[in-house]
């Protein structure tokens, strides 16, 4: 007996292709739109690839703009069959690719499954890439004039002013590293010496941050210099004032925001498999319905659709069958083919 049979008379049959018909044509604009989205990822990672140490992934974007143009090509195709389908002599032609083509769609189900998986392991990776890549580019803020490096003071501060964040976990990280170049730096100074000379590294430490990390909302002129310095500055205490700076890191902000873009493309992503499984589930609704015609030349007559064409369970049984006739059959092309192998 057949899984989930229905009855079809002409106007159900008509209703279903133009359904269908509109709901290949909705595929393709959500592929055109998964593209859109490869695309965008893709100039968002090379946008700060600097700060990742170029060391990003673009798997997903990669693989998010071959699944957009995919989709395209297949949902356009099958809004064509759609539409082809309610005339005989056209459905006989286009009758020995449905069954391909299904299984085509079954296949890109699959990759659509697998890439969700991947917009959300990807995560992980993009977490780590940010913490050694922005750890490095405040180590390289200084080094506008060596190569290679010329723009990683450009970029960072781009980041920490567009991203409102200040530093790899805080703006504490500023206070670890000689983030002024030494060509800026008066020696002659004794002050600037013995800084330098007292610093194991010889390297010339402050309590101080990029202008960068200001914070334009506070209603205070910006405190960027001698931040833990109390008597440096007036009516000031950096341990219950609010500072006016950005006190979340940049790590947690950029990843906030990748993690935002790839969570999107996942829920994207999971609504073009239920999309993509209602195409194929009613264009076999479609098939079905129009080969079991009593008399196909009488359109009005009905006919009798279905998902499986057996049960379930007797589908499930079939395929389990066939896999183990495939692996025997394996087996006995290697059993005969190994006494050739011994007599060579």
């Amino acid at each position: 007996m057949p899984f989930l049979s229905l009855k079809f008379n002409l106007q159900k049959r008509v209703k279903l292709a133009q359904g269908l018909w509109m709901l290949y044509w909705l595929a393709v604009i959500v592929g055109i739109i998964l593209f859109s989205l490869g695309i965008f990822f893709k100039i968002e990672l090379r946008k700060r690839s600097e700060i990742m140490d170029n060391n990003e992934s673009h798997l997903v974007p990669n693989l998010l703009i071959l699944v957009g143009m995919l989709s395209c090509g297949l949902n356009a195709f099958g809004g064509k069959l759609c539409h082809d389908s309610l005339d005989p002599q056209k459905f006989s032609k286009m009758k020995p690719m449905l069954r391909p083509y299904m299984l085509l769609c079954c296949g890109f189900n699959v990759l659509l499954l697998l890439l969700v998986l991947l917009s959300f392991l990807m995560q992980f990776a993009v977490y780590l890439t940010l913490a050694e890549g922005l750890k490095n580019a405040i180590r390289f803020y200084k080094d506008t004039d060596t190569p290679g490096r010329c723009f990683m003071k450009r970029t960072l501060d781009m980041t920490q002013i567009e991203f409102r964040c200040c530093g790899n976990n805080n703006f504490r990280d500023w206070f670890e590293v000689q983030w002024i170049s030494n060509r800026y730096l008066d020696m002659s100074n004794d002050v600037v010496k013995d800084r330098v000379l007292s610093n194991v590294e010889g390297k010339y430490l402050m309590d101080s941050v990029p202008f960068s990390c200001c914070n334009p909302g506070s209603p205070r002129p910006c405190i960027q210099h001698h931040l833990t310095n109390n008597s440096a500055h007036y009516d000031y205490d950096h341990r219950t004032e609010e500072l006016n700076i950005w006190n979340r890191g940049c790590r947690q902000a950029v990843f906030s925001y990748y993690s935002g873009i790839m969570n999107s493309i996942g829920a994207l992503l999971i609504f073009t498999i239920v999309l993509e499984a209602g195409d194929v589930a009613g264009l076999k609704y479609l098939s079905t319905a129009l080969e079991t015609m009593a008399d196909p030349e009488n359109p009005e007559c009905e006919s009798e659709g279905w998902l499986l064409e057996k049960g379930f369970k007797e589908t499930l049984a079939d395929l389990l069958s066939k896999v183990k006739t495939f692996g025997r059959a394996n087996q006995v092309e290697e059993g005969g083919a190994s006494p050739d192998a011994d007599a060579t």
